[in-house]
């Protein structure tokens, strides 16, 4: 369906690529924040700044694909369709980069075996958001798209899942209250980052869906 596109409108494709590899990147670097933290203390510091990094860059993306929807007349997408879309991929890198702001807020020293766990389901969604949208200039590729969310939706419902059980022995084991507190709110802030990457899916599905 998109063979023919003026090369203005391919522009789009390639700013969505160019996002969802710092989305990639960015779930990377949280998978790396939270694996190391227990070896090398000072690698939150690091690991925030390269988030940062990222987001900077991201939302750079972000800006400059509105700034052509508003200058192209004929777009690959509905109009609506292609802001919703570069605004919920935003989305994902911001929930990152406020989980490594919130880990040097708390001073968080150490993390359970249930937010690395969040930590790799969150890596895999963002893994899975760039291969979404790398196979959304073709609808050809509109099944195996398709099969991409659905293993997003998976890997969602999987961190709902890991948080319950985390905050479940939170409640049953943890006798500091501040610790209570801080835990539960990166289970909280880990699981959101999933449910950003699912709001993604949900708006590639749409498209494909429409377009197909």
């Amino acid at each position: 369906m998109f063979a023919r596109l003026m090369p203005q409108e391919g522009k789009f494709f390639a700013l969505f690529n160019a996002h969802a590899d710092l989305i990639c990147k960015g779930g990377r670097e949280l998978a790396g924040l939270v694996a190391d933290l227990a070896e090398t203390p000072d690698t939150v510091a690091r690991r925030a700044q390269a988030i940062d990094e990222l987001e900077k860059d991201a939302d750079k993306i972000t800006h400059d694909t509105v700034a052509l929807l508003h200058t192209t007349f004929n777009t690959p997408l509905d109009r609506d369709e292609i802001h919703q879309l570069i605004s919920s991929m935003d989305d994902i890198l911001d929930m990152i980069q406020d989980f490594a702001e919130s880990m040097n807020l708390y001073d968080i020293r150490k993390l359970t075996a249930e937010a690395g766990q969040l930590a790799d389901l969150c890596s895999s969604c963002c893994e899975r958001v760039r291969s979404a949208v790398s196979l959304l200039g073709d609808m050809e590729n509109g099944p195996a798209i398709l099969k991409t969310c659905q293993e997003i939706d998976k890997l969602e419902s999987d961190a709902d899942r890991v948080m319950r059980t985390g905050i479940t022995r939170l409640f049953r084991e943890e006798a500091d209250t501040r610790e209570l507190i801080k835990m539960k709110s990166v289970y909280e802030l880990l699981e959101t980052i999933t449910d950003r990457c699912e709001d993604v899916a949900n708006i590639i599905e749409g498209i494909v869906l429409e377009n197909s």
